[in-house]
């Protein structure tokens, strides 16, 4: 599916880009060009193997090509998109292999966090993932699934920001576009919304009494779902992959 540009950029309401035409943020450029284009990849409003043109979007911004080119080399490094040189630039297609090696680390370093929330018996250190919750739960009863996916890994940011890993999870994130685009397509599925906010509840119920051993069955299960519903999501998106 080939869009001109223009259309696919415009407009861009949605955090965390907050850009429209003439009004970028006065901080990076090619960030805030990065930060649009990853949002609207990972929402999928950007296709794989849809072409982009970087003159397009230097010239819908009123920017020079230095700045997309940052951008769009970003994205390049983290999966995201393909370069090809002297010839196109296209959204790359959903990497199963990579998407469960980036799921592989998380889920190493989630339990470990959840463990230690656990043993530290304190429930006050997750005051702010329950407030995230109920934010969630919130999101899922107004039918609103594209907060509701913004929520989720808000949730899960707290739990690393609970025990002073904040930078994991940005590192995760990084690297963590083919997994979520795969989430991106899971999450319509019938129940998978109401069992992710079911996970969700438990993990913190467990580690606010103090169970380690639970925390942790209740990560792996969580963490496990997309991917065990791969084939499914393959059969019925193929030109995704």
């Amino acid at each position: 599916m080939n869009k001109n540009a223009l259309d696919v950029l415009s407009p861009l309401p949605t955090d965390p880009a907050e850009l429209v035409r003439g009004q970028l943020r006065k901080t990076s450029v090619s960030q805030q060009i990065h930060e649009a284009l990853r949002h609207r990849i990972l929402a999928l409003e950007l296709a794989p193997g849809e072409n982009i043109s970087r003159n397009e979007i230097a010239i819908y911004y009123g920017v020079s090509q230095t700045p997309v080119r940052d951008a769009l080399m970003k994205l390049e490094e983290e999966g995201l998109i393909d370069i090809f040189p002297q010839s196109k630039t296209e959204v790359s297609r959903i990497d199963v292999a990579q998407a469960r090696e980036t799921q592989f680390l998380r889920m190493s370093l989630e339990i470990e966090i959840v463990k230690r929330l656990a043993a530290a018996n304190g429930p006050d250190r997750i005051t702010a993932a329950r407030a995230v919750l109920a934010r969630q739960r919130a999101a899922h009863e107004a039918g609103d699934l594209a907060y509701f996916a913004d929520l989720d890994r808000a949730f899960h940011k707290e739990l690393f920001k609970a025990v002073g890993v904040a930078n994991l999870w940005e590192l995760i994130t990084e690297r963590s576009g083919h997994i979520d685009r795969l989430r991106k397509l899971n999450l319509p599925d019938p129940g998978k919304a109401t069992e992710i906010l079911d996970c969700h509840g438990r993990i913190l119920e467990a580690i606010a009494q103090g169970s380690p051993e639970q925390a942790e069955n209740f990560v792996r299960e969580h963490l496990s779902g997309t991917l065990a519903q791969v084939e499914q999501i393959m059969a019925r998106h193929p030109a995704y992959f």
